[in-house]
């Protein structure tokens, strides 16, 4: 998994806004860099990464929320959540296939065909998150988030007006 990056503008002397600007600006950037890798089911670091990625985009949306306008805000932070929700059930797959595919042939040789058909069962589950998740993704690029996000960075900076 990728480790978290460094925030920079986090310094004891930062304004509230720029370290707010800063936070989101760099974990929606951690987000947005897996998204290519996030549907391969081969690979399940990718899917795992991103998720991690969601998970501290969203605390950061959270912790600095008085430096966002208010609907701009809610509306980049619930479709965060939705993307970690839909990632979270596709991970969860992910990991009982893996597991059940590594123990397996400590199962009695009896119980192998049960355990092979519990992890295609998992593996068609798997197969209909992915989809999710792909239709989450081009709706996430249609209603341009990562612009959005970029934006409410520059609004806590102060660089930028609110629209609202």
């Amino acid at each position: 998994m990728a480790r978290a990056r460094e925030i920079t503008g986090i310094v004891p002397e930062a304004r509230f806004g720029e370290a707010a600007a800063s936070a989101v600006a760099t974990r929606a950037e951690e987000v947005f860099e897996f998204a290519d890798r996030v549907l391969d089911t081969g690979d399940i670091e990718g899917l795992h990464a991103m998720r991690v990625a969601t998970r501290r985009l969203r605390a950061a949306l959270e912790v600095y929320a008085p430096a966002f306008p208010r609907k701009a805000h809610a509306a980049a932070l619930a479709e965060v959540k939705a993307l970690a929700g839909d990632l979270g059930v596709r991970r969860d797959l992910d990991v009982a296939i893996k597991t059940l595919g590594e123990i397996e042939s400590g199962f009695h040789t009896a119980d192998r065909p049960g355990v092979e058909h519990l992890i295609e069962a998992l593996a068609k589950r798997q197969s209909a998150a992915n989809e999710l998740i792909a239709a989450r993704l081009t709706e996430i690029e249609r209603n341009e988030l990562q612009a959005r996000l970029r934006d409410l960075s520059e609004m806590a900076r102060g660089s930028r007006r609110p629209a609202e």
